[in-house]
């Protein structure tokens, strides 16, 4: 498990004084052996994600003057004195991102070249992102990007910010691509395809951070190792489990549902855990706003399953899991449901998520690397005036990553058996949402607003959310049941970073998305 990783808190300490990114990821999941799982509801989410390496880059020639002769191009970067004298601004500059990012960010030594043998020298590097500093020589612009076909770029300029670039004045003759369906859907995991004009920023930095979250996300999606309890299924397509290990690269790790019986007879043979879980019982009841509508052995006893959740986890080196016959075999395995366990660990920080849908896993993943929160996976309804419905039983009660939401703790909807949070969600709150055409590579995007939380007979966890954009488009698409939903709007860094890898991004909230 992730004894190493790190609280929210401590994160955002560490990025303040950029140290951010070295301590976190995959790696970590590797805990000590032996070391005690805890379940503590006042620790902030810890942070999975392995942190994404920037290698900032200047670009500029050197120019001597010549009499009666245009002897430079448009910039002030012209010679050394200037450019060092840039060099000390950015390095100002990128000192405040980490702190400013949210999530892991590790920002390499600034270079300077002026030669193309010098800018191919650039790519021995170890990184994930070039940041490019366009200045005053294009012809080192390309070999400054050109990489191993994974990493990515984000290529600033400067108008005001700064000193006068020349990138701002030649990249509008489109030196790198020009963005389109046609271009990007070449792209793959194992291609991200050369610079567009997507990449370029203009002097602001929060447009720069908004691109490496989107490549901070799209790191640590392609490649996750996945726990799926049962065997990996594909609700309305049973390709997704072949589809995400071959398009997204995902690792799915199998647990059979015997292992999971076995480990449950030792939890419940050991007489101090079941003390144990009686007490984080109490714990979470005492939370505020929590009420109690269901038998409380019930939640003692999906205790028992996140421990043996936690101890998947440990062992597998996996910040996620999720669960195939959860409304079936589950019942009779475990004497109550997977619910809880579920809510429990997504609000701690890692990625849990029902049903073991393939065809939802690969964005649920990618959202919560993006957004740094937990992602509520729940059913949709028929689009009407606007409005769905959102519902399931396993809603994470710390959808903005800190506090936690009322909640009551009922049965699971369809078996009326074991304990599920029926979590409010606060009226006004603006969410975003990702709808995937199944297998094939289209996600749509989708915006919303959290308008009452009701009391259907349906899952639990049940929201009406309005609409945001063209709400209308949703009726004729046919499309997974599953959506992936969290707090805020993040729709253009899920473009932004799908479209690296091939996928067909429609944002129905946003015709220019």
């Amino acid at each position: 498990m992730c004894e190493h990783c790190i609280s929210r808190r401590e994160f955002a300490r560490m990025a303040g004084v950029g140290l951010a990114g070295g301590v976190v990821g995959l790696p970590a999941m590797a805990a000590t052996a032996g070391a005690a799982i805890e379940w503590n509801p006042d620790k902030p989410p810890v942070v999975t994600g392995r942190p994404l390496r920037v290698q900032p880059v200047l670009a500029h020639a050197v120019f001597k003057r010549r009499e009666k002769v245009s002897w430079r191009s448009w910039s002030q970067i012209v010679n050394e004195e200037a450019a060092t004298e840039e060099m000390m601004r950015i390095a100002a500059e990128l000192k405040t991102l980490p702190a400013k990012a949210g999530f892991p960010l590790e920002i390499l030594p600034l270079e300077k070249v002026t030669t193309v043998e010098q800018a191919r020298n650039i790519q021995k590097n170890d990184f994930d992102v070039v940041l490019l500093y366009a200045a005053s020589n294009r012809d080192l612009f390309l070999p400054s990007c050109a990489a191993d076909p994974r990493r990515d770029t984000v290529v600033f300029v400067r108008h005001k910010s700064g000193p006068t670039y020349y990138g701002y004045e030649c990249l509008g003759t489109r030196y790198f691509q020009v963005p389109s369906q046609e271009l990007w859907s070449r792209n793959s995991a194992e291609n991200h395809g050369g610079v567009t004009l997507d990449d370029v920023v203009v002097d602001d930095y929060d447009e720069v951070i908004w691109r490496l979250r989107g490549l901070y996300g799209l790191k640590n999606f392609v490649g996750q190792r996945m726990i799926a309890l049962g065997g990996a299924l594909g609700k309305w397509d049973k390709t997704a489990p072949d589809v995400a290990r071959s398009r997204y690269k995902l690792d799915i790790v199998t647990v059979e549902y015997k292992e999971l019986a076995a480990r449950l007879e030792e939890v419940k043979a050991d007489a101090k855990l079941q003390k144990l879980f009686g007490e984080w019982t109490r714990r979470y009841l005492a939370l505020p706003h929590t009420k109690l509508e269901t038998q409380r052995d019930f939640v003692e006893r999906a205790f028992g399953i996140y421990w043996v959740f936690r101890q998947w986890m440990r062992e597998h080196a996996s910040p996620s899991i999720t669960v195939a016959s959860c409304m079936g075999t589950i019942f009779g395995v475990a004497n109550t449901a997977a619910c809880m366990p579920l809510s429990w660990l997504n609000d701690e920080g890692y990625i849990a998520f029902c049903e073991s849908d393939f065809v939802v896993m690969p964005p649920g993943i990618l959202l919560h690397y993006i957004a740094g929160k937990p992602v509520f996976m729940h059913n949709s309804t028929f689009p009407h005036k606007a409005m769905v419905t959102c519902a399931h039983c396993t809603a994470p009660r710390r959808m903005d990553g800190k506090h936690y939401a009322p909640v009551s703790i009922k049965t699971h909807y369809e078996s009326d058996f074991g304990a599920s949070p029926k979590v409010e969600m606060p009226i006004g709150q603006h969410v975003c949402a990702i709808s995937p055409e199944y297998t094939k590579p289209r996600w749509l995007g989708i915006k919303g607003i959290v308008r009452d939380n009701p009391n259907y007979a349906i899952c639990r966890s049940q929201q009406d959310v309005e609409i945001l954009g063209n709400w209308k488009r949703l009726i004729p698409e046919a499309r997974d049941s599953h959506w992936m939903m969290v707090y805020g709007d993040y729709l253009r860094e899920i473009g932004y970073a799908v479209r690296k890898i091939g996928m067909t991004w429609d944002n129905v909230s946003d015709e220019n998305g």
